[in-house]
């Protein structure tokens, strides 16, 4: 998916659809808990990973590697005793036509970073930048590690406000086509609750209920494919 087409398509959607929408395609649900510097921030591109050992050259030569619209993703093994990336690093990734950065750790010059505007998700913040300048891996640039996920360049990552996911970019198109879907059901869902039909009503939890005792194997997300409910999935 082209990187226009994949700003075009997440600008209607959220990371919670994608989420739903792997499940649904029965695909691992690839997230982390990381947070948006500028609150509201939005990302979607493909991965441009980094893996960081100390100093900042990992970015600059992943910059040079990256297409415009990537992500640089920062595997810094989730540490929370330094910074690795400040606001110089942010601006020249904007330089270099990036849409953003997901950092596996923490980042620091806060203000500065909120300015340039250019969307960063962490850890959290802290000012102190790396005391230590380790072996760099020779895979570097290869892979990165968030969370207990490692991502490559075949994958996309997307992030709001709830978070970060990363999918494979060769399943984009039928996630968002399920996510799309996804996102249909539940806005229908949330009117007719709000005109004053119920949810429970609207999935006929009691015949969940009873179809249970019956069945007590049946799950609810069983049930929800089953009658094209949605709300966990």
């Amino acid at each position: 998916m082209e990187a226009k087409e994949l700003d075009r398509r997440f600008a209607e959607l959220t990371t919670a659809h994608l989420a739903d929408a792997c499940l649904r395609a029965r695909l691992p649900v690839r997230c982390v808990p990381l947070r948006p510097v500028l609150p509201g921030g939005r990302l979607a591109g493909r991965v441009c990973p980094a893996r960081h050992a100390g100093s900042v050259d990992v970015f600059l030569e992943a910059y040079r590697e990256a297409a415009p619209g990537d992500v640089l993703v920062v595997d810094n093994g989730g540490r929370l005793d330094e910074a690795c990336v400040g606001d110089l690093a942010v601006l020249e990734a904007r330089a270099a036509g990036l849409a953003g950065v997901v950092i596996w750790g923490l980042h620091r010059d806060t203000a500065e970073v909120r300015a340039i505007g250019l969307p960063v998700f962490s850890l959290g913040a802290l000012p102190t930048g790396p005391q230590r300048l380790d072996a760099r891996p020779a895979d570097a640039l290869e892979s990165a590690r968030a969370g207990e996920w490692t991502v490559s360049r075949a994958d996309l990552v997307l992030a709001d406000e709830d978070g970060v996911l990363f999918v494979p970019a060769d399943r984009a198109g039928e996630l968002f086509t399920l996510a799309e879907g996804i996102r249909d059901t539940e806005r229908r869902q949330a009117e007719r609750i709000r005109s004053g039909v119920s949810l429970r009503e609207q999935l006929g939890f009691e015949d969940f209920l009873a179809r249970r005792r019956r069945d007590p194997a049946l799950t609810f997300r069983d049930y929800l494919r089953a009658v094209g409910g949605a709300i966990e999935e």
